[in-house]
């Protein structure tokens, strides 16, 4: 699961895109890269959340996966990617 993207169902950040960066049999640990880092990411029951069943390029997992230090930003930029995605799928239909 970890690696997946995966949105927000309840609460305040409802609907907002995250990266799935840890996790258990009922809880996650979201990242944006932006307000939730990977030093400090958004614990978040399970039930809560809607995964995608997309996950992010193999290099960004590894080092998602190896905890490696300055990936925030690389986090930001898949999310960013993601979106934009989206939009143009929209647009196409």
């Amino acid at each position: 699961m970890i690696g997946k993207y995966a949105t927000s169902k309840a609460g305040h950040d409802k609907g907002k895109l995250y990266i799935i960066v840890a996790c258990d049999d009922t809880q996650v640990w979201l990242a944006d890269g932006e307000y939730k880092r990977m030093d400090a990411p958004k614990k978040k029951n399970i039930r809560h959340i809607q995964i995608i069943n997309e996950t992010v390029e193999a290099d960004l997992l590894t080092r998602i996966c190896n905890r490696q230090p300055h990936i925030d930003e690389r986090i930001k930029y898949a999310i960013k990617q993601k979106l934009n995605s989206n939009k143009v799928e929209d647009e196409n239909v």
